[in-house]
């Protein structure tokens, strides 16, 4: 017997810790073609996505894949991501959580179209090469910056001007 990835069930637990703490959960996706969203609001072959209970409705979590449905510019959508291509969980608020690397390869990702609530889609941050705890409050709320100033017209921690894009911070 093949002995399952402990991956799922880490997603599990941080989404977890997440919801019991207040936080609010984001996952970080490689997009490819077995992958299902938006395809519009994917960046560089990557989404971020909110699968908090109050953004998502009827997710479920399982060991190969993460499935739920949620609105995007007002329009449902059903969204379905292997759980090879989830690069990282965290909370938006203080950017905890953990990056992993991912498995899978190539291709585009595919359109949904289906039944929910609200997800946000954001600049996704660069995966690790193994999973490793981590930090990441410059990309606390990618949103509300976007909201602010255009891509790249935020200062990055060290008060100079960046690309605009979420980074993990390795915690040890």
């Amino acid at each position: 017997m093949q002995e399952i990835s402990t991956k799922p069930y880490l997603l599990r637990a941080l989404y977890e810790w997440c919801t019991d703490n207040g936080y609010t959960p984001h996952i970080a996706v490689r997009v490819d073609n077995q992958t299902r969203v938006p395809r519009q609001f994917v960046r560089d072959n990557e989404i971020v996505l909110n699968i908090s209970f109050e953004a998502t409705s009827q997710l479920q979590m399982g060991n190969e894949w993460v499935e739920f449905s949620a609105r995007f510019s007002g329009k449902s959508h059903k969204i379905e991501v292997p759980v090879a291509n989830i690069l990282a969980i965290y909370a938006r608020e203080n950017g905890q959580g953990m990056a992993f690397p991912v498995e899978s390869t190539g291709g585009e990702a595919q359109d949904s179209g289906a039944d929910a609530e609200t997800v946000e889609p954001t600049a996704a941050p660069v995966a690790p090469s193994a999973p490793r705890a981590v930090e990441n409050p410059s990309a606390a709320d990618s949103t509300a910056k976007a909201d602010h100033a255009p891509e790249g017209d935020q200062p990055d921690d060290d008060g100079s001007k960046g690309g605009g894009r979420a980074r993990l911070k390795i915690v040890k």
